[in-house]
């Protein structure tokens, strides 16, 4: 019997080991991977209309930009964390000073026509900038008049600023024009010239036609750029449809004649949500709400007390806002830098909605409700009663409303005034009349995060920085930080800047607002990250693909001793 025992446990443990090494052995499953293939056409509805297609004439007009992302490029792009990378450009070098650029241009990119592109093409289309007037905006004709550009060879050029000044990639990102074309007109003759319905660039698609029906343009054609100097993209033709508004959009989404929607604004966001095939990327704007405050007006000193300020931000219910009023298309603002960017800080403070402990810190602040007769917080015969000015929409009204009913709440009385936008800017922003205003700061085409015009020293008088906040610490780190060419030090600049700003909140940060972009899922390889742009969401349009084939893909190898 002993025997017999010793026999099965051997068989066992051999069957043990065979069975172990037979596992071993199994094949390893393969998956069916697609490969993209080249072809196929896109038709994206854009709501709007168009106007020029030029780059230099299309600050105004978000669905010109669309176009011009597509046929155009420039020297420098940046990345959705606002990182720049070479685009036209191969290279380029900075001068220990922080003043010189020096750039080396990509060899062998030609237009679409043929020609090849130089630095001669780069130095026009910065000549017209400093001539544009009136249609480009005056920040970037007196920032190119200025500059001194110098041309070494058809592929060297420098850049001489008068100063140190580390955003200045951010001014590079314009398309470039081509100079054998254009080079015979002055700005004001390429404004009205027949060229801007039938530009020449470098990208990615190159113009065919427009489309018109009644006499107006109703699309445009663009095919692949098989000269394209990185890869070319995989589908073959992006058709742009024009529509007056985003319902008749999504109507001819409905009707099969897009397959993208290129702004799904909040008034069809509940139906396209509930479009089973349409798949929505949700992106974070450039821009940020907020309420900011007039430091330096002697009818609301309270307003200089950073207690005051945090208490009347805890007393915000920021995400009922966002929630009921934006339809959940925002994030709650931290700070003035944007989120998902290389300089923003991820450790700055969340400030919580929480009635009772803002009721605490006004307390604190000996701010108390003396009676029922005027039921408002008062200290030393100052009570926190103040007006607060806002843009004269629907959307800001209602924003405007919640604030003052957060406010009373804790018993500080505002009076809520609607200002036309154009009023709101000129006269009371830019004169400091006003007590406390609701304002978007619009951050469009500006990647670098540079918070200087609006938050230091030198720009409290006729500035930006309108709330005249006057701090000493916070202007240093974001002068430096605007010298400094080395993006590890800007970003720690930029950390100590936002905990100054998250500790003093010389202004209450609302929320960043959302885009929305929707796309059918039979349209693959769509990745779309934070935009500075609305027409970012191109960025990679030329890995999106229509048609795959499928191949076998096998899987990693395994580890040794796994």
């Amino acid at each position: 019997m002993k025997k017999l025992r010793w026999q099965l446990i051997i068989i066992f443990l051999t069957g043990l080991v065979v069975g172990i090494l037979l596992l071993g052995e199994q094949p390893a499953v393969q998956t069916l991977a697609p490969e993209p293939v080249k072809g196929g056409v896109y038709t994206e509805a854009l709501i709007g209309a168009p106007q020029r297609f030029n780059p230099l004439l299309d600050f105004y007009n978000a669905v010109d930009r669309d176009v011009d992302a597509l046929v155009y490029s420039g020297l420098v792009r940046f990345d959705s964390r606002g990182v720049p990378h070479p685009e036209l450009a191969e290279s380029w070098g900075i001068s220990q000073d922080g003043e010189t650029y020096n750039f080396a241009l990509r060899p062998g990119v030609t237009w679409h026509d043929g020609e090849p592109f130089t630095a001669d093409d780069v130095l026009f289309t910065i000549e017209m900038l400093r001539e544009g007037e009136g249609l480009v905006p005056t920040d970037i004709t007196e920032f190119w008049q200025e500059v001194e550009v110098k041309i070494f060879s058809d592929l060297t050029m420098q850049f001489v600023l008068p100063e140190p000044f580390s955003p200045f990639l951010d001014y590079l990102t314009f398309g470039v024009l081509p100079q054998h074309i254009l080079g015979d007109r002055s700005f004001a003759e390429m404004v009205e010239d027949d060229y801007n319905l039938n530009p020449v660039g470098t990208g990615p698609y190159r113009f065919e036609r427009v489309v018109v029906e009644n006499g107006q343009i109703s699309g445009v054609l663009l095919n692949v750029n098989e000269s394209y100097y990185k890869k070319p993209a995989y589908i073959e033709q992006i058709v742009l449809d024009y529509y007056p508004d985003a319902t008749a959009a999504l109507e001819a989404y409905h009707q099969g004649i897009v397959q993208g929607i290129g702004l799904i604004s909040l008034d069809i966001l509940g139906d396209a949500l509930a479009e089973p095939d349409l798949a929505l990327y949700a992106m974070r704007k450039p821009e940020l709400s907020m309420v900011i405050f007039n430091l330096n007006n002697p009818e609301v000193e309270f307003f200089q007390e950073a207690d005051v300020r945090r208490a009347l931000l805890m007393g915000l219910n920021r995400q009922w806002m966002i929630n009921n009023i934006l339809e959940g298309q925002a994030i709650i603002a931290d700070g003035p830098i944007l989120p998902g960017t290389w300089a923003f800080y991820p450790k700055t403070e969340r400030v919580d909605f929480d009635r009772d402990a803002a009721i605490k810190l006004f307390r604190q602040a000996e701010y108390v409700v003396a009676g029922e007769e005027d039921p408002v917080r008062t200290k030393e015969d100052v009570a926190l009663r103040f007006e607060l000015l806002y843009p004269d929409t629907e959307l800001h009204a209602r924003l405007a409303e919640a604030i003052q009913t957060n406010w009373a709440e804790l018993d500080v009385e505002v009076t809520i005034t609607p200002v036309p936008y154009e009023e709101l800017v000129n006269v009371y922003l830019e004169d400091r009349l006003f007590q406390a205003v609701l304002v978007d700061l619009n951050l469009t085409r500006t990647p670098d995060p540079d918070p200087y015009p609006f938050w230091d020293q030198a720009m409290a008088t006729g500035g930006q920085n309108y709330s005249q906040w006057d701090d000493r610490v916070a202007s240093e780190y974001i002068e430096q930080a605007r010298v400094v060419a080395d993006l590890g030090e800007r970003e720690r600049l930029y950390r100590n800047f936002q905990v100054i700003f998250g500790e003093e909140l010389p202004a209450l940060p609302l929320y960043y607002p959302v885009y929305n972009y929707g796309v059918e899922y039979g349209v693959q390889g769509v990745s779309v990250g934070p935009l500075y742009d609305s027409s970012d969401r191109f960025n990679t349009v030329t890995d999106w693909f229509l048609l795959a084939k499928r191949t076998l893909q096998e899987p990693a190898a395994a580890e040794p001793g796994q």
